[in-house]
């Protein structure tokens, strides 16, 4: 067979990947390896990290689905009943924002449409560009049981998340509660902890007088909601007015706005907390408990009223007083401050650098407020996820992060489950209008995609789940919820291992952003170099770093990679020529083949551990510096049968082993091999290790 011109990727990728969706491989049972496989009765089951029905392909997408993907195919080659559930998630809060920002072009609100017609709107949101990213998923080559694609809005999960509420709910660890939580008002819903990112911001220090004492407060537009003053237990310097109602000075909020201010006489009391840093301000702070959730714990422990004076629009509310009522919260501020040092209340400003909390979806300043929200009790889950890690159930890796982990259970928070949104799972009691946290959905997704809480065949089969993967920032929010859900709805964890695959940066390590124009678009990249050649640039730089500066210059390399693959083809085919046919079940023993089974049994030790970047290196090695460099170079001048022999058979086993990292090429060329009793794909030929 003679082979012209380099490789063409476009030529290729998308009849291959149609190859293998019309071959049905991608399910479990449509292929047996042989009968001495050791692996022929042994499973490997894995789910996708579902995407947003928001989202489109990203360069953590590509990432993490080629990890995901290299696993899942080395073990299908094994011999493994391997099955990789693909799906979508509702997204609740994100599909919502960008629905809203849809009908904002057009001038409406969702309230103009009303909830039903709007829900619709998010419907045909998801329906064009939701499963859109699916399809795009398909261009990184991904072996995935498509026959088995779930959606945590269709009917049958929309079940599983009902029975898993009125479980939790039946053990009585869901009730409503009214506490401070994080309130983003641009969404116009409470979020949890989890979903407030935290950006260093350049402020300023307030020192108010108080008083005897100096307050410190980044917050002084809060300070009409204070109602204790607190102290370290054991500083000395306060130890005595511990207990003690003390008379302070602060502004007359029932004077009218156009008026000067005036001081009016206020008592308050100090207690002592744990929670007061003797050594941030003077040492002394305002307690703000309906206005701060550190505030508010301390408030719980000594029975302090909660005064409410910011409301979910951002405003200040009537408590603050006719002075301030109506003013945005940022207006508040300036206000305060000017009453304050006309008054002679303020004695410093000092610049201050802090960490402000943003809703992690529309990048709004979070406003803590105390409102009713439906939560689930966590303290007897969390002994399920601590259990789960600290027995080894669950293995984390890279291990550091099962200590991390650990730590987070240790001080596991009740989950505020409820949202005020209206694109969601609506909570299942009567008369509710609120709908379920979308992490709520999502910590069943190992089982509830398998069918449950019904017993299906595939639940009996393929439950508990082997793997799952995705970067550190859902750890918590996803992988240590599916860990207590499986436990406590199913009696087993989830799945055996979790991989925390690095985080990806631009090259100058800075976060990737559309927005900032630091993103990179995966497809961007598959167009100019090829699929094959963006999965082994991406594997390359997975060198075990838990942030990964992207080079687009390892995708270069991974082309040039490619084409040396296909050259080093276009020789042995020739060198071969028409008549020759590799009976590949007859065994080969030389010092190649042996080097081949070694490195075969490294690279499948070293996928198996994680270590993507350094299976890729010893593959590059092998194949360009020992196998092109030296061995084609010393069969250029023999014909013998025996070389003809080594050469088929190494190009064909290097093949099995650049598979699961050069998908496309490595099936393309394999299809041009002359092998008697080919297999139909080489996605389902054995791992080399059992031939060699």
């Amino acid at each position: 067979m003679e082979i012209k011109g380099p490789y063409d990727p476009k030529k290729v990728e998308d009849r291959i990947y149609k190859l293998w969706e019309d071959s049905g491989f991608f399910a479990p049972e449509a292929h047996q390896p042989s009968a001495d496989n050791p692996n022929a009765k042994k499973k490997f089951v894995t789910c996708i990290a579902p995407p947003n029905i928001t989202g489109e392909l990203h360069i953590g997408h590509a990432l993490e689905l080629t990890m995901q993907d290299i696993l899942v195919r080395m073990k299908r080659m094994q011999g493994f009943k391997t099955l990789w559930i693909p799906g979508i998630d509702h997204a609740g809060i994100a599909a919502q924002n960008v629905v809203e920002k849809q009908l904002k072009k057009e001038s409406l609100t969702r309230h103009d449409l009303g909830r039903e017609k709007f829900e619709e709107r998010v419907r045909e949101w998801k329906e064009k560009y939701g499963t859109a990213i699916l399809g795009q998923f398909k261009k990184l080559g991904i072996s995935v049981d498509w026959s088995r694609t779930r959606y945590t809005r269709d009917e049958k999960y929309e079940k599983a998340v009902v029975e898993a509420f009125n479980r939790y709910r039946k053990k009585g660890w869901i009730y409503k509660g009214y506490r401070v939580i994080n309130w983003c008002i641009r969404c116009g819903t409470g979020i949890s902890d989890l979903e407030v990112k935290y950006i260093p911001e350049n402020g300023k220090l307030y020192y108010i007088k108080y008083g005897l004492f100096i307050l410190a407060t980044a917050r002084p537009e809060t300070k009409l909601g204070d109602t204790a003053l607190a102290v370290n237990p054991n500083d000395k310097r306060y130890k005595d007015y511990v207990g003690k109602d003390l008379e302070i000075e602060s502004v007359d909020n029932s004077i009218s706005a156009d008026k000067p201010p005036k001081i009016k006489k206020i008592k308050i009391k100090v207690i002592a907390d744990k929670a007061v840093d003797k050594e941030f301000g003077t040492g002394i702070i305002k307690v703000t408990p309906a206005h701060d959730l550190t505030d508010f714990e301390i408030s719980q422990r000594h029975n302090l009223p909660l005064v409410k004076i910011i409301d979910e629009r951002g405003k200040m509310n009537q408590n603050a007083g006719v002075r301030y009522e109506n003013l945005k919260v940022g207006e508040a501020k300036e206000k305060i401050i000017k009453d304050l040092e006309e008054l002679g209340l303020l004695e410093k400003v000092e610049d201050y650098d802090h960490n402000i909390g943003r809703c992690d979806r529309c990048d709004s300043v979070i406003e803590p407020l105390p409102s009713y929200q439906w939560f689930l009790k966590t303290s007897e889950l969390a002994k399920l996820a601590k259990e789960a890690i600290i027995k080894k159930e669950v293995l984390i890796y890279p291990e550091n992060w099962g200590n991390i982990a650990l730590r987070w259970v240790d001080n596991m928070k009740d989950w505020n489950i409820s949202r005020q949104l209206w694109w969601g799972h609506k909570i299942p009691i009567g008369g509710e209008e609120d709908v379920l946290d979308t992490w709520f959905s999502a910590a069943l997704w190992p089982f509830a995609v398998l069918g449950w809480p019904e017993k299906t065949q595939d639940l009996k089969r393929y439950y508990s789940t082997d793997f799952i993967t995705s970067d550190r920032g859902i750890l918590f929010l996803w992988q240590i919820r599916m860990i207590f859900s499986g436990k406590f709805f199913t009696g087993e964890s989830p799945f055996k291992k979790i991989y925390i695959h690095p985080t990806v940066l631009t090259k100058e390590g800075k976060r990737m952003s559309k927005s900032l124009g630091t993103g990179i678009d995966p497809a961007g990249l598959i167009e100019k170099y090829g699929t094959d050649a963006l999965r082994f640039g991406l594997a390359y730089q997975n060198t075990g770093v838990q942030d990964l500066k992207f080079g687009e210059d390892h995708i270069l390399m991974g082309k040039k990679f490619a084409n040396k693959i296909w050259n080093i083809n276009k020789y042995i085919l020739q060198k071969l020529g028409n008549e020759y046919k590799l009976d590949y079940k007859k065994k080969i023993k030389n010092k190649w083949t042996l080097k081949i089974n070694s490195l075969a049994k490294s690279t499948a030790k070293d996928i198996e551990n994680y270590k993507f970047g350094q299976a890729t290196h010893n593959l590059y090695e092998f194949i360009w510096h020992e196998f092109a460099d030296k061995y084609i170079e010393e069969s250029k001048n023999k014909d013998d049968k025996k070389t003809k022999e080594t050469l088929a058979y190494l190009l064909l086993n290097l093949l099995k082993l650049m598979h699961p990292f050069m998908p496309f090429i490595t099936e393309e060329i394999y299809r041009q091999l002359p092998i008697k009793d080919k297999k139909k794909c080489l996605m389902i030929e054995e791992w080399p290790s059992f031939r060699c």
